[in-house]
């Protein structure tokens, strides 16, 4: 059983550390609003994930991922809102800035704001689903006990998760203090944007 969950944790580890759409929202908030929106961005797609690791175990995930319309559905409204993400960062750049960026108008706003942007960004993906459907039934024993371990395994990958967003965030907050001016924050913003931008629209090409 240690050995599995090391083995889990390894895999986690470095799946986590692959950049991706979060980690893409997670820079973009905490450059917009500190460590606060990183930090609260980063809890809303803990939760997404977690409702993932519920659906994926119960088997929620399956019915989704094999019905075509409801999977089609989410990729596009996934894609569309990460595109949507995007283009606000795309704006703000074109907009410019002041030296010392004003919080309280940045992009992740309130931390309902983050925690909601978070969240969406991960329910909205549907890859979500058929990525805990394939990882967590390897590391889960076979008969009645696969439940709870899967339930246990997801809450790890989720915890494991936040902890990476949250150094992502606390670093990101340290750092604009020094290197944040305008023409350093139109340079990050339409570089989030773009890759904001690219992963919609990746996701929103992509096979199944």
């Amino acid at each position: 059983m240690v050995t599995q969950l090391l083995g889990f944790i390894g895999v986690s580890v470095a799946v986590i550390c692959t950049p991706g759409p979060d980690t893409a929202l997670t820079v973009r908030n905490a450059l917009a609003d500190g460590r606060r929106g990183g930090i609260w961005t980063a809890a809303g797609i803990s939760l997404g994930q977690c409702v993932w690791t519920i659906a994926a175990s119960v088997g929620i995930a399956g019915l989704v991922y094999a019905s075509e319309p409801a999977f089609l559905a989410l990729k596009y409204l996934g894609a569309a809102y990460l595109i949507f993400l995007g283009v606000q960062s795309l704006r703000s750049a074109w907009r410019g800035g002041e030296d010392v960026p004003d919080t309280s108008k940045s992009a992740a706003g309130t931390p309902l704001r983050a925690l909601s942007q978070g969240l969406i960004n991960d329910l909205a993906n549907p890859k979500m689903a058929a990525f805990f459907m394939s990882l967590l039934p390897q590391f889960a024993p076979s008969g009645g006990g696969a439940l709870p371990v899967m339930l246990a395994l997801g809450l790890v990958f989720c915890l494991l998760t936040f902890a990476w967003l949250v150094l992502y965030s606390v670093v990101i907050d340290k750092a604009r203090a020094l290197i944040i001016r305008a023409w350093f924050r139109r340079g990050m913003d339409m570089v989030a944007g773009g890759v904001l931008v690219a992963f919609g629209a990746r996701l929103a090409l992509a096979d199944r």
